[in-house]
């Protein structure tokens, strides 16, 4: 990990750089395969499941038999994690209800929004290093809540032609109500053009690889809405010098066994904090299976010293981490300084695998920055909002002056006439 020391302001633009994705030299390949799936479909979908995922598939939906095996095959121990998880996350985002509330801007004048759910949505759950069952939770739940009619979920098989049990499993639990055999760019684009299998949805939700990232890109221009953008996931601890090293060095390196470009940064106050963290990350680093993995992202991960808690919450403003884990004395306080993160954990027993997995809120999050436009996924995600007003006859003499007068000013003599006919008619 790089140690950097009481760096100058001018420095953290270069000190705080992830590893992007450079989406925009895979576009010509990503457009390519989007292409074959929107005009040949199903034909695409499985020409490209064996290219990438070494699978012949006769079929790419999920049937009720292998949903009957996925029950079975998964434990009890885990089944009972997974509903944990699930009663959790259901509780969480059921509190985030929208409540149109009917206002009367004037007498007459009556305005209000209804919160719809979208029809249709796709979820994408990645395959890669580990079966995220967990994904398939933070996003089929909400949805679920929504009141989403259709749920729809794509996630690459093994080269058996299986989903992970765990997959299907909480799927199932979930609410999702189709689960399809097919994993990166087609999947997206199935999803996004539809095929005679696979239904075309509305909005896509999930994280991927660079070339899933360019596949929603690609088609969020024009065809279908997708969640957020997205990117490698990223951690930032916030700590003084009363944190636990151990706590810490073990944060830093559950968001670095999630992929060779994720990254986890440190900031600091306390130079001996920073000493015992680097130290520490390396003796737990040798005792993790994904070591190897783990250690390529910690050679874009940083050590920085700061030199006082404002500096640190400052530099933490700025990079607007997907991931922040506030371990100092006066947390709350702290957090309360805090204006741009996805989601933050608070205090040495809040690690960032609790709302990886089983808290409540969720795991989808903005990442490369994004934080400081964007919200992570919530329940709000899955809805749309119409906006209603009634307007009587007492209202439109008490507004209809104005609305003439600005109609008129804006060279739009239609939309004065729309009044004038209604106060001269009444």
């Amino acid at each position: 990990m790089y140690i950097s020391k009481y760096p100058s302001r001018s420095e953290w633009g270069t000190l705080l750089k992830r590893n992007t994705l450079n989406t925009a030299s895979l576009k010509e390949s990503v457009s390519a395969i989007l292409e074959e799936v929107r005009t040949q479909g199903d034909y695409a979908v499985k020409t490209y499941e064996e290219k990438f995922d070494g699978v012949r598939l006769e079929s790419l939906a999920v049937s009720e038999k292998e949903f009957e095996e996925a029950e079975k095959a998964v434990s009890i121990e885990l089944k009972a994690a997974i509903l944990l998880a699930l009663n959790n996350i259901r509780t969480f985002h059921s509190a985030q209800k929208f409540e149109g509330k009917k206002v009367e801007t004037l007498p007459g004048i009556t305005c209000w929004q209804k919160a719809v759910p979208i029809e249709r949505v796709g979820l994408y759950v990645p395959g890669g290093t580990a079966p995220l069952f967990s994904t398939v939770l933070m996003l089929a739940a909400p949805a679920q809540i929504a009141g989403c009619k259709e749920i729809i979920l794509c996630t690459p098989p093994d080269r058996s032609g299986k989903i992970h049990p765990a997959i299907l499993y909480a799927a199932r639990q979930a609410g999702v109500n189709r689960v399809f055999k097919a994993g990166g760019v087609q999947a997206i684009g199935a999803m996004a053009y539809g095929t005679s299998s696979v239904p075309k949805v509305y909005k896509i939700f999930g994280p991927g690889n660079q070339y899933v990232t360019a596949a929603k890109q690609l088609v969020a221009q024009q065809d279908v809405a997708i969640d957020m953008p997205a990117g490698p996931s990223e951690v930032a601890v916030l700590a003084d010098g009363e944190a636990n090293p151990v706590f810490v060095a073990s944060d830093l390196l559950s968001q670095a066994e999630h992929g060779a470009d994720s990254q986890a940064i440190l900031i600091t106050t306390s130079e001996t904090l920073l000493e015992a963290v680097a130290a520490e990350t390396q003796k737990q680093l040798e005792a993790l299976p994904r070591k190897e993995l783990a250690s390529r992202s910690l050679e874009a991960s940083r050590l920085i010293l700061v030199k006082d808690m404002q500096e640190a919450v400052d530099m933490v403003n700025e990079y607007a981490p997907e991931h922040l884990i506030i371990q100092t004395q006066d947390y709350c306080e702290i957090a309360a300084r805090i204006v741009n993160a996805g989601s933050v954990f608070l205090g040495p027993y809040a690690p960032e695998s609790a709302g990886d997995y089983a808290s409540g809120t969720n795991h989808t999050l903005p990442t490369n920055g994004y934080a400081k436009a964007y919200s992570g996924v919530s329940l709000d995600s899955f809805i749309r909002k119409i906006t209603f007003q009634e307007i009587t006859r007492e209202g439109i003499r008490t507004i209809g002056p104005a609305i003439q007068v600005m109609a008129a000013n804006e060279h739009l003599d239609a939309h004065k006439n729309a009044v004038t006919v209604r106060l001269t008619q009444q």
